[in-house]
């Protein structure tokens, strides 16, 4: 079963967005891509005036060893967070990696996971 973990922050969508981007890069994971879906949605013809977007991330290093476990693992990379406005603040959410690498029947990754996991929820927590 898919976990998930979320945080109804205080601050704005665009502020939310900002000091989470801040604060991934102090763990060392990059943002690859940043997709604002609303934007996405417009380009196709559809109207969409939520505030959402999605962020792909990776830490390199910890990429590296994890598909060194297992190459499998790059089906569920990069590690995707999303920022959406809820209320008129900034919620982020994300599948908790855990829930997802039991897939791969591979005990050793589970630690890892959960690793990674925990770097992640106290990158949110600290926005």
């Amino acid at each position: 079963m898919i976990q998930e973990y979320s945080k109804t922050t205080s601050l704005s969508y665009e502020k939310t967005l900002e000091i989470l981007k801040e604060r991934l890069m102090e763990e060392k994971f990059g943002v690859l891509i940043a997709i604002d879906l609303p934007q996405k949605f417009k380009e196709k013809g559809l109207e969409s005036t939520e505030k959402f977007t999605i962020l792909e991330v990776c830490n390199p290093f910890e990429a590296f060893k994890a598909v060194g476990f297992d190459p499998k693992v790059a089906y569920f990379l990069p590690c995707k967070l999303i920022v959406r406005e809820k209320n008129d603040v900034g919620v982020i959410e994300m599948i908790r990696p855990s829930s997802m690498i039991v897939e791969l029947q591979n005990p050793s990754l589970n630690e890892f996971a959960l690793d990674i996991e925990h770097t992640l929820i106290r990158v949110i927590e600290k926005v």
